[in-house]
């Protein structure tokens, strides 16, 4: 993971857009990435949706991941030990023998 931030920052840093990336504006960009890479599914199923767009949404998927990576490189955050603190939360809320199956949220379950 560590390699992979370094080669985004690398990238970035080669253009000197570092100075246009504060958490602000890398979590605006993060935000519209995310929704260029929903605009891949609108008016489609989701199987027409990846048969249609599949190099697409591999790009989209792709901006979004660098940015997340950015964002977690300017606030400090490692980005799997994240993910490992939010699993186990998410663990919490959504226990097995209640949430195994089901679509509601964990207030509803």
């Amino acid at each position: 993971m560590d390699e992979l931030i370094q080669k985004v920052v690398e990238f970035r840093d080669s253009r000197n857009w570092g100075q246009f990336h504060n958490p602000k504006d890398l979590a605006i960009s993060l935000s519209i990435e995310a929704s260029e890479l929903l605009e891949n599914f609108q008016w489609k199923t989701s199987d027409e949706s990846v048969t249609a767009n599949f190099d697409r949404i591999q790009d989209e998927l792709a901006d979004v991941l660098i940015y997340a990576l950015l964002l977690s490189n300017e606030l400090n955050i490692n980005p799997q030990q994240a993910i490992i603190e939010k699993m186990k939360k998410n663990g919490e809320k959504y226990p097995v023998e209640k949430a195994y199956g089901s679509n509601k949220k964990y207030n509803e379950l």
